[in-house]
């Protein structure tokens, strides 16, 4: 049961703070796949979006962000805190904290790619929403549209490539960064999780969220530039994914991929992946789960 109530606590972290951050990527994306319209900043790219949309535009893909990022947190968080425990159970304690980094990795890694399968079409519907409002009204809508339009592989999963290459090392920086930089704030404070209250432990989570957002935001940034590149109708050419991807990074080139949008989204994941954090770790005692960590034998906590 440990392991339905973390990917539970997952599915609402993920929902939630996605959910919450829809106005920003909508910017980020416009800025992303129009850098010669939205040229004005974040500030900016919401001030132009409102004036020539109306604030609405804003929440524009809202369904398929909170119902593919709950889907996302389910197996993500579920699945990172599965693979860990089952590392813990198969090399024993005092291994498993010598190789906690590695571990943190892996299981991170694995996650992901299995998270990606059920986000995918959800982030290609998404993306086409931002990209084109008159597309469709809203998730259940743009579904079946894109299917009928461009098919299940071209038009949900074109995009499947580069959200490996964006989520994968996300998600590693990610928890490996965190939990890492957690470690650092409790070595600093001379205390482990069980011997400070909810409150400082929650403030934890916040601090080395941000340190984590902020370095996965970065590392992920050129892919995720890409994805929603890739995404856009008629982007990169007729021929097979790999081949418009490539068509795309040489046309972009790698400045522009790494560097479009990264002010806006280091701001969004910052908070998102402090957020989550904050949420997660705020939910599981709620629904009766104590939060797994690894233990130095030597110390004890």
């Amino acid at each position: 049961m440990y392991f339905v109530k973390a990917a539970l606590a997952g599915g609402i972290c993920c929902s939630i703070t996605h959910g919450a951050m829809t106005p920003v990527d909508v910017v980020k994306t416009r800025i992303q796949l129009e850098p010669s319209v939205y040229n004005k900043g974040m500030i900016g790219g919401f001030r132009q979006i409102i004036a020539r949309e109306g604030a609405g535009a804003l929440l524009t893909g809202f369904g398929p962000t909170a119902a593919g990022y709950f889907v996302q947190g389910w197996f993500k968080f579920g699945g990172v805190e599965f693979f860990k425990i089952q590392a813990v159970d198969y090399l024993g304690e005092e291994q498993a904290w010598k190789n906690r980094v590695a571990i943190n990795l892996g299981a991170a890694a694995a996650a992901e790619f299995i998270a990606d399968i059920f986000l995918c079409p959800l982030e290609a519907t998404r993306i086409r929403l931002v990209s084109n409002p008159s597309f469709a009204n809203g998730l259940a809508d743009a579904f079946p549209k894109i299917i009928k339009q461009d098919g299940i592989l071209k038009g949900l999963y074109s995009g499947f490539g580069p959200i490996l290459f964006k989520q994968i090392p996300y998600t590693m920086a990610k928890f490996a960064v965190q939990a890492s930089a957690a470690e650092q704030i409790y070595a600093a404070v001379g205390k482990g999780p069980s011997e400070l209250t909810t409150n400082q432990n929650l403030g934890v989570s916040l601090g080395s969220g941000v340190v984590a957002g902020v370095a996965a935001a970065i590392i992920s940034h050129p892919a995720d530039t890409l994805l929603s590149m890739v995404n856009k109708e008629g982007a990169g050419g007729n021929g097979s994914i790999t081949s418009r991807l490539f068509n795309l990074a040489r046309e972009t080139g790698l400045a522009r991929l790494a560097l479009n949008g990264l002010g806006p989204r280091c701001v969004m994941i910052g908070v998102l992946t402090a957020g989550q954090f904050v949420v997660f770790d705020s939910v599981m005692p709620l629904i009766g789960a104590k939060k797994f960590h690894f233990v130095d034998p030597a110390v004890g906590h």
